[in-house]
């Protein structure tokens, strides 16, 4: 098979991922309030990079202290934080894998308590009770991006994933139904995705292109057009200017909810793409063996590993050696957890996803 799980994956920028397999940034609220990396972050990820993922991507980390998207939210806003990040890349890299941060902030979706004022968004939003983002605000939050990016750089990450997807602040200025302004960020696609392209750009040109560089998006939910998102790809491609389009399906074997797109599966609408010098990545039910090798097969570049990387930190291992690898079933014991790496917070927050941890 072209793309064995196995086989050694070379992007453009230069580096050099030693498998197929990369651990997703997972919500963990392991790290303490003011965005510095407790050791129970550092041990849950560095386990996932001996257990041989080819790439290790930290939560989202987010660019600004009031974009805080959940509690024990690790952040990448200031220098304070940056030893926790020295540390955390240095390990993950000692184990051969790529130190990858992705770069967050929640916009609308940042609860209230955990921060300063109001929520922001593109426009005011009254379910969030979010306020509308000045022009000279947008401004801030693309050099805080790009901050990010030259911060997690200094600190010895290989590259940096910004995260357009799940609702997002990103996601908010893509969506029609949430961007409602009427100046350059509003509008028409080109103008709903101008920051995006801003931040990416403006990460390249301040990190150098040896630097790894992706970004995460979303086809649906929070007023995501496929069609819209397919467009913003090929634009990513044709520009030349990432390594790689992480692409979260929720469930890569789905079709689409859009009447107009069903014909075929969600991943068949992204792996019909030609991606010159991009790397594709897929998320969403991944669980054992067959299906890496599906994903692999239908074209994807390297899959992207949630819950089955929560259940087995070794998972790459497990898959390599057996094909045919099948995770543990669920619900499975808060001992097990504690044995793969979690904390007691991230059990916790375990507990939101339905019959995954057993009760007590």
């Amino acid at each position: 098979m072209k793309n064995a799980p196995k086989s050694p994956l070379q992007f453009t920028c230069g580096v050099s991922m030693k498998n197929r397999f990369m651990l997703a940034p997972m919500t963990n609220t392991q790290s303490y309030d003011d965005g510095r990396l407790s050791d129970a972050e550092f041990n849950w990820l560095t386990m996932r990079a001996k257990g041989q993922f080819g790439l290790v991507m930290t939560c989202a980390a987010h660019v600004q202290e009031n974009g805080k998207g959940f509690p024990g939210q690790l952040g990448i806003f200031s220098d304070t934080q940056n030893s926790g990040h020295q540390r955390l890349a240095s390990h993950i890299k000692s184990y051969g894998s790529l130190a990858v941060v992705q770069l967050h902030h929640a916009g609308m979706r940042s609860p209230s308590h955990l921060i300063q004022g109001a929520p922001v968004c593109p426009s005011k939003n009254e379910k969030h009770g979010a306020r509308e983002l000045t022009l000279k605000e947008i401004e801030q939050l693309k050099a805080d991006f790009i901050a990010a990016a030259i911060r997690a750089k200094n600190c010895g990450y290989d590259g940096v994933e910004v995260h357009g997807a799940h609702g997002y602040i990103l996601t908010q200025f893509l969506s029609q139904e949430i961007n409602k302004r009427t100046d350059i960020y509003g509008g028409s696609l080109e103008n709903r995705s101008r920051l995006l392209f801003e931040i990416v750009n403006g990460i390249r040109a301040a990190c150098g292109h040896d630097f790894l560089l992706g970004v995460r998006l979303s086809p649906e939910r929070f007023g995501m057009d496929i069609f819209e998102i397919k467009d913003v790809c090929k634009r990513f491609i044709k520009e030349n200017s990432i390594d790689f389009l992480d692409i979260s399906l929720w469930d890569i074997f789905k079709f689409p909810e859009d009447n107009n797109a069903n014909t075929q599966s969600l991943l068949s609408h992204f792996t019909e793409l030609n991606y010159n010098n991009v790397r594709l990545t897929v998320a969403g039910n991944i669980k054992n063996g067959a299906d890496v090798e599906k994903a692999l097969l239908a074209g994807v570049d390297f899959v992207t590993i949630g819950q089955s990387a929560v259940l087995h930190h070794d998972f790459p291992i497990k898959v390599i050696d057996n094909p045919k690898f099948e995770s543990i079933n669920t619900p499975v014991s808060k001992a097990y957890l504690a044995k793969e790496g979690l904390s007691e917070n991230f059990i916790t927050y375990m507990k939101r996803w339905d019959g995954f941890v057993e009760e007590a």
